[in-house]
């Protein structure tokens, strides 16, 4: 089988060190298919040059193509089985001009809640949707979509065996829709210190809490990436997951990570189904359900109880379980469901 995973234009490398959603999705399936004994190629020119040494790197986009170019009949003649591909494009008239032409099947995983497909972009057989959650799974139901947990890996990621960790931990884009604030509210309920490891993505939201940002039990890590973001999420007790009332997770990368690790997540969710009832199961994390009218005091309390609840699961349980749901290569083979293994 050959699979052919696509880049696209983004701010971060592919795979990237740090922060990353489908950049770090597409390099989980490229690995997960090289383990499944799949052959791959790498397509698009924000590949990671060094990859050279190890993988076939073919730096061209089908959207930049036409059928007629010579690139589009070197891609047909390769014999792709499976092209694989951030959200948008099997919704983009011109990489389907050309994708269409190559024969391949088509899967991608849904990392936005608000993207509008084209009516005809999925047929749930030779090209398919995939969705993290129940509420995800709704939203998008006439694609014709598959429920699956996404996984990400990044690049030099590889998580030590699990251990106990001290103080928590919360990890993602720092905005409003991540709503961090009220993880640290939630510390300083517990008494404990707490990381926020990601890039500021909203200065303003920052400076409208900067009294919990700046409290002493805070500490600000800034990006991190590769085996210095293993450990740190090895390292800690718990991780804290948050999101705004109104934001709609399509498919948040931490659960996997943390799980990996061993690190048991406690998760605010403000309605049932969302992915963090899908990523998490009693003997690897705690979510407080709540009522998206409860304020910010009462949403931190909930939160601050099941964190509590969190910090006392054995990290050895937590990393079996996160191997187990969060394996690329299991991952790859729900992708290709079509091809028998």
């Amino acid at each position: 089988m050959l699979v052919g995973v696509c880049d696209f234009p983004s701010d971060y490398a592919f795979p990237p060190t740090g922060y990353g959603g489908i950049e770090r999705w597409l390099w989980a399936v490229a690995v997960g298919a090289r383990r499944a004994g799949a052959a791959v190629h790498l397509l698009g020119p924000r590949w990671r040059a060094e990859l050279a040494d190890h993988w076939t790197l073919r730096p061209v986009r089908l959207e930049g193509l036409s059928p007629a170019d010579q690139a589009a009949r070197v891609l047909r003649g390769d014999g792709y089985d499976l092209l694989v591909v951030g959200h948008e494009y099997p919704s983009l008239p011109g990489w389907r001009a050309v994708a269409d032409t190559v024969g391949a099947e088509i899967a991608t995983f849904q990392h936005s809640s608000t993207f509008a497909h084209r009516p005809d972009a999925f047929d749930g057989r030779r090209s398919r949707l995939y969705t993290y959650s129940d509420e995800m799974g709704e939203r998008y139901a006439a694609h014709h979509p598959t429920q699956e947990l996404a996984v990400h890996l990044g690049l030099d990621e590889v998580e030590p065996p699990a251990r106990p960790g001290d103080g928590l931990l919360w990890l993602g884009r720092i905005d409003n829709e991540k709503a961090p604030h009220l993880a640290i509210r939630a510390a300083a309920l517990l008494g404990r210190h707490i990381t926020l490891a990601g890039p500021i993505f909203d200065s303003g939201y920052v400076d409208r809490y900067r009294h919990l940002f700046s409290a002493p039990h805070v500490t600000l890590a800034g990006e991190i990436g590769g085996q210095a973001k293993s450990h740190l999420i090895s390292n800690a007790r718990a991780l804290v997951y948050t999101c705004a009332r109104e934001y709609l997770e399509a498919g948040a990368a931490t659960f996997g990570e943390s799980l990996r690790a061993g690190t048991p997540v406690a998760a605010l969710a403000w309605r049932p189904g969302t992915c963090a009832q899908a990523a998490l199961c009693p003997d690897s994390g705690a979510i407080a359900l709540i009522g998206p009218d409860a304020d910010d005091e009462a949403t931190a309390h909930a939160l601050a109880r099941v964190t509590d609840h969190a910090a006392t699961l054995r990290a050895p349980d937590v990393q079996d379980i996160g191997v187990s749901r969060f394996d690329p290569e299991r991952h790859f083979h729900a992708l290709a469901i079509a091809w028998p293994w």
